[in-house]
């Protein structure tokens, strides 16, 4: 770990420094990126992973959990006890990953990135004593994303095994999840599989606001987007007692012909 790393992508540093940090990674100040690709490396990572601190600017943070596939995967570390994010408004020079028995800077130039390293043991020792007390100082930040197991587990057992397998097709197919015109949102995804698998809006709606995506209301509020947009229809369902429950369909026939993996670029080109 005394060697400077060079690499391409940030990803691959994050990969080598996994392997070799030791019990403890300390993650200080990073990037957008840095966050969103530490959350990637680390859901696939194969191996033992160490417990790993990060502190950061809230609105950095928030940016990146914005995405429900960061953030999903983001719970589950934070649920098995891997990862701990705190916020700080303390203005630090450079971008730090700190392990049992190293300090690095990342930093970026044009196509290439490298983790500038030592092995200083004062130095280390100081590093670490530094930005331990700054990671106990700081508050948590607070995700409200639900753990992404927890969702593939109960939209399977509540919903059905088909429309979980869409669910995770879609996701699959998209880089990011925002709702911002680069990922449909998690709830317009829900509403999607849910229709391609003729699902009752009021199960999906209560698996919705149960699980923790979002609430009845703001399914409902999708919905009448999604239909008004002809990307849904609806038909009633008798019930016996109250009024009629409305039954899921995808309402445009280039919907109903995608396949699962291809079912979110056909929504988004509907709805931009």
């Amino acid at each position: 770990m005394s060697s400077n790393l060079l690499e391409n992508q940030i990803e691959d540093i994050l990969r080598t420094v996994l392997s070799d940090a030791g019990d403890e990674l300390l993650i200080v100040d990073p990037s957008a990126g840095t966050i969103e690709e530490l959350v990637e490396v680390t859901t696939a990572f194969d191996g033992e992973l160490p417990s790993m601190h990060l502190v950061a600017d809230e609105s950095v943070l928030k940016e990146v959990m914005d995405d429900f596939i960061v953030a999903s995967n983001a719970a589950d570390l934070i649920d098995a006890g891997t990862l701990v994010m705190r916020t700080t408004e303390a203005d630090i020079d450079n971008s730090l990953l700190i392990t049992d028995d190293a300090v690095m800077a990342l930093v970026s130039a044009g196509d290439h990135v490298a983790a500038l390293s030592t092995d200083d043991a004062d130095f280390v020792d100081s590093a670490t004593e530094t930005y331990t007390d700054l990671f106990e100082a700081s508050p948590d930040f607070r995700l409200r994303t639900p753990a992404i197991s927890r969702v593939r587990d109960t939209l399977r057992t509540e919903i059905s095994e088909e429309t979980e397998a869409d669910f995770n097709g879609v996701l699959a197919s998209l880089e990011t999840a925002r709702g911002d015109g680069n990922g449909l949102d998690e709830v317009t995804i829900s509403l999607l599989v849910a229709a391609k698998n003729d699902v009752l809006l009021y199960d999906i709606s209560k698996w919705g606001e149960d699980v923790g995506i979002a609430s009845k209301a703001t399914f409902s509020r999708t919905k009448t987007k999604l239909e008004d947009m002809g990307l849904i229809d609806t038909e009633k369902v008798p019930i016996d007692v109250g009024r009629p429950r409305l039954r899921l369909k995808l309402g445009d026939d280039r919907l109903r012909d995608a396949s699962t993996d291809q079912l979110a670029g056909v929504a988004q080109s509907l709805l931009n």
